[in-house]
């Protein structure tokens, strides 16, 4: 196979990675000015970005670890998310049922220290703990559109229906719901639009300096052609396979390293009729959220279990299904059972290793490193978490800038992703215009366009009378129109690239279905 070379173009930024934090620091770069180009070998939020719990939340459990300044930027982060994205990210409330059997996990700095202090209590979480650490999530980022901590009677109200009568008092507080790989796909859209070329299911084969230059060869995963791209700098956003570019990829000596941790869910039916979340304590000292999914179903995770080996694609266990199952019983009065489970899925979090002695206690914080000793420099990007994604790109751009100098200084905060130029308030009466408009749509067709494309939906639909003129009709109200937006505009080539990580009607299409939509894109991609 013949390598091409694009000698004459030399880019700014190479970026290896098509997830969260590759997606967001090549949009800053683009932002700024810098010539970009990103690599993904799959589709883009194939692993881990696509396999989040879905929430931007400020991590109310990384305060027993006293990681305080991860949690402040991750609260101050939310409403400012919130407000560029609000088509696909919206507020919550999580209601967190109170019990005396409640225990910390073991190795937490908090725990440590209160058997100390106070060695009477066996490692049992006290309310008033709780109430503190509440009143800190409110008050350490503020808080301009989210709703405070309350205090909630479950012997009386909806919240309490579903769960044992044993659970007497709860605390509610705020979060927000994210769609996690739709973050990515419209962060790659925006980088795209300010300059820089995104180049999905394509591979990098090696990448070695060349003086002050990079030489990246990539390959085509489809075609097989082989190109070999020169690049200012080089920035490792592999993810899981953020070790093994460093190794394999680049053969850095490098001694830094990630652990990698397996989260694992599963997707239930309905399991009851309100809208609000769950955070389940475990006698363990564990937790996991219980959240309404998709209108008819119910989302229970996650799992933290050591994944040797990120080639090994993940997969909720037998023993972690039985392990949620069980969990959420202990709380829910009509038991969980493996027969709910609808769906299930996994990812593996690439967090830098700290030497932590357990999964659940490795950092959940990043940490961006530069190697400049051989030439032309390399950013190696180890953990963060989905809530500071935007957070960690700025710091990113803060240690490019000092090799690839930029006038422009931090942006991002407040500039709305595509389709998300609206005020968080409004999002209603966007689903109440696009029904008058389109009278065709139902509600619920309506809503899902909404909170796909925000502001697009009218473009996708744009001068549809009824529903046959939006063409085929793959079923779950998405049609030939849709699809080929999404092809057009936001990378999808296959059929789960459109019913897993563009949308989740995988979960409502049957296998005929969904093989009748593969034949129809490999058919346009002719």
């Amino acid at each position: 196979m013949s390598v091409h070379e694009t000698k004459p173009e030399i880019t700014d930024l190479f970026v290896i990675g098509g997830g969260i934090n590759g997606c967001g620091i090549a949009r800053d770069a683009a932002g700024r000015g810098l010539s970009v180009k990103l690599a993904e070998m799959n589709d883009l939020a194939s692993a881990t970005s696509s396999a989040s719990t879905k929430l931007f939340h400020g991590g109310l459990r990384y305060l027993e670890y006293f990681e305080v300044r991860l949690v402040r930027e991750a609260l101050i982060e939310r409403e400012t998310l919130l407000k560029a994205m609000p088509h696909i990210s919206w507020p919550m409330r999580f209601v967190l049922p109170y019990h005396p059997d409640m225990r910390f996990e073991s190795e937490t700095p908090t725990s440590r220290l209160l058997s100390f202090v106070m060695p009477w209590m066996k490692g049992r979480r006290p309310a008033w703990l709780i109430r503190l650490g509440l009143f800190m999530y409110d008050n350490l980022g503020g808080r301009e559109i989210l709703p405070g901590t309350r205090s909630v009677d479950l012997s009386d109200g909806p919240e309490g229906a579903p769960l044992q009568q044993r659970f007497a008092k709860a605390f509610e507080y705020s979060d927000c719901w994210i769609e996690d790989s739709r973050l990515v796909v419209l962060n790659a859209r925006d980088a795209e639009a300010r300059g820089a070329k995104v180049m999905t299911r394509t591979e990098v084969l090696n990448a070695e300096r060349s003086g002050d230059l990079w030489r990246v060869t990539t390959r085509d995963r489809d075609s097989g052609e082989e190109i070999t791209h020169q690049a200012r700098m080089l920035v490792n956003a592999g993810g899981p396979w953020v070790g093994d570019i460093i190794r394999q990829k680049i053969r850095s000596n490098s001694t830094e390293g990630v652990r990698l941790v397996r989260g694992s869910h599963i997707v239930t039916k309905k399991l009851y009729d309100h809208d609000k979340c769950y955070f389940f304590q475990g006698e363990d000292g564990r937790i996991i959220f219980a959240i309404p999914y998709e209108n008819d179903f119910t989302l229970i995770g996650t799992t933290d279990q050591d994944h040797d080996d990120p080639s090994n694609p993940p997969v909720c266990t037998e023993a972690e299904q039985d392990y949620l199952c069980a969990f959420a019983s202990r709380y829910f009065k009509q038991p969980v059972s493996r027969d709910d489970v609808v769906w299930t899925y996994s990812g593996v979090r690439p967090l830098y290793d700290d030497g932590a002695s357990s999964a659940t206690a490795a950092t959940r914080d990043y940490t961006l490193t530069v190697d400049a000793t051989g030439g032309a420099p390399l950013l190696n990007v180890f953990g963060g978490k989905i809530t500071t994604y935007r957070k960690l790109a700025e710091s990113a751009l803060e240690k490019i800038n000092k090799h690839l100098p930029t006038r422009q200084g931090d942006w991002t905060a407040g500039v709305p992703l595509p389709g998300g130029n609206f005020e968080v308030k409004n999002r209603d009466f966007l689903v109440e215009d696009l029904q008058r408009n389109y009278p065709f749509l139902t509600q619920k067709w309506a809503l899902r366009l909404i909170k796909a494309y925000g502001t697009e939906a009218a473009q996708i639909l744009n001068g549809a009378e009824s529903a046959a003129d939006l063409g085929q009709d793959f079923g779950a109200t998405l049609t030939e129109r849709e699809v080929r937006w999404l092809m057009d505009r936001e990378f999808a080539v296959e059929a789960a690239d459109v019913i897993w990580r563009r949308s989740k009607l995988g979960l409502r299409l049957n296998k005929d279905q969904v093989a009748t939509l593969q034949d129809w894109m490999q058919a346009a991609r002719a």
